[in-house]
C-alpha cells in the first residue's frame, strides 16, 4: 500500500525537488503540489491525501493556519512541517496548529521519508 502525498511549498524548485527525491523512495505516490495554504486546503479537500508535506512560510495562507484548518477538517491526515525554521517558537507553534511532525529542511532525506511512512499501516 502506497501512501499518498501532498507537497506545499511556494517555492517551485523545492516541490519539484521534493517530488524528485519522493519518487525514487518507492511506497510513496505524489497525489500533488500546493503553492500556498489556501490551495493546500483545497487540494487537500480534493485529494484527500495520507500525508501532507507543508512548508510554514507561506503568502496568501501561512502553514500555520492551514495545518490548523486542515486538521479541523481533515483530522486523518497526517501533516508534517517541512521548514527552515528549528527555532522553539516555530516548532512550539506548528504542533499547536495541528502538525504530526516536524523536519527541517536540510534533514538526512531517510529520516523525511520514515517520517512519511511512519503512519502507514
Amino acid at each position: 500500500m502506497t501512501t499518498q502525498v501532498l507537497i506545499v511549498d511556494d517555492i517551485a524548485n523545492v516541490r519539484q525537488d521534493l517530488r524528485t527525491l519522493l519518487d525514487l523512495a518507492g511506497d510513496i505516490e505524489i497525489v500533488g503540489e500546493a503553492a500556498d495554504g489556501l490551495e493546500a486546503i483545497d487540494k487537500v479537500e480534493k485529494l484527500e491525501p495520507d500525508v501532507v508535506l507543508l512548508d510554514l512560510e507561506m503568502p496568501e495562507l501561512d502553514g500555520y493556519t492551514a495545518a490548523s484548518q486542515i486538521k479541523a477538517h481533515f483530522p486523518s491526515s497526517r501533516i508534517i512541517a517541512l521548514t527552515v525554521h528549528s527555532c522553539h517558537e516555530a516548532i512550539q507553534r506548528a504542533y499547536q496548529a495541528g502538525v504530526d511532525s516536524f523536519i527541517v529542511k536540510g534533514t538526512p532525506f531517510d529520516e523525511l521519508i520514515q517520517a512519511i511512512l511512519e503512519g502507514k499501516e
